[in-house]
């Protein structure tokens, strides 16, 4: 795994105008090439905001991004060319099927014609979906969505693959299958960021992570170094429960 950071975050702040406090509170970060890295939190941390601004959905309100070299903020359109994005709400339309839905996102991000078609197929023999793709969407089960969803966000092989929680809500075949093909993905060089508050799956999928609370960056190691930095923790859940407490978060 090479050392060289492919993303670097800057001291990145966003304050929502209708929101009485700062989402993120300048946070800094530096992920590596190939690495698989996990940004954990309870409900309402920033991870959502923070992936956001990684992906270029919204500008930061201060601070720095930097993804393979490039300024996002002065250069989006070049970052967004390099970056999958598969995102905790379904981005897809229900009225077509799972194939058509893969077709238009394809054309998306200009890929045509049997090269497409090829890779379509591919993945969706690898995600267990090729019996189900001729099928409408409001019709698939949730982990088949899932699965559909991630497709669409690496049909163009992207450099670095942001992943808003990809397996909430869907069954342990679901889960096991997308992680599993993650891995792969991963292997074959790209970078993954992914968020959760999953700790048991965090814990075996990422490489390193690490954990935010009220939009700040409370500790960062790989998951085994984080369990043995805190004494009496079992596992990465214990780690997650030491630093964000264990209030509820409704």
């Amino acid at each position: 795994m090479s050392n060289e950071p492919i993303i670097i975050v800057d001291h990145l702040t966003k304050q929502f105008k209708t929101a009485a406090e700062p989402s993120v509170r300048g946070i800094s970060l530096a992920i590596r090439q190939h690495e698989i890295f996990g940004l954990l939190g309870p409900n309402g941390a920033g991870k959502t905001t923070t992936i956001s601004m990684l992906c270029g959905l919204f500008p930061p309100t201060s601070g720095s991004i930097i993804i393979n070299g490039i300024n996002l903020q002065q250069h989006s359109d070049a970052v967004k060319q390099l970056i999958g994005v598969v995102p905790q709400d379904i981005a897809l339309y229900p009225t077509l099927t799972g194939r058509e839905n893969l077709v238009f996102f394809g054309h998306m991000y200009g890929l045509k014609g049997k090269p497409l078609h090829d890779k379509i197929d591919a993945w969706l023999e690898k995600l267990g979906l090729s019996a189900k793709a001729n099928r409408k969407v409001m019709e698939y089960s949730g982990g088949m969505k899932r699965r559909i969803n991630l497709i669409a966000g690496i049909l163009h092989n992207p450099k670095v693959l942001f992943l808003d929680e990809p397996t909430v809500g869907v069954d342990v075949q679901s889960r096991n299958v997308i992680i599993e093909r993650l891995k792969e993905l991963n292997a074959e060089g790209t970078t993954i960021i992914y968020t959760s508050h999953h700790m048991e799956e965090a814990e075996h999928f990422c490489t390193r992570v690490s954990i935010i609370d009220r939009g700040k960056i409370l500790a960062e190691d790989e998951p085994r170094a984080l369990i043995n930095a805190y004494p009496g923790s079992k596992n990465l859940e214990d780690v997650f429960l030491h630093l964000t407490k264990r209030k509820l978060r409704d």
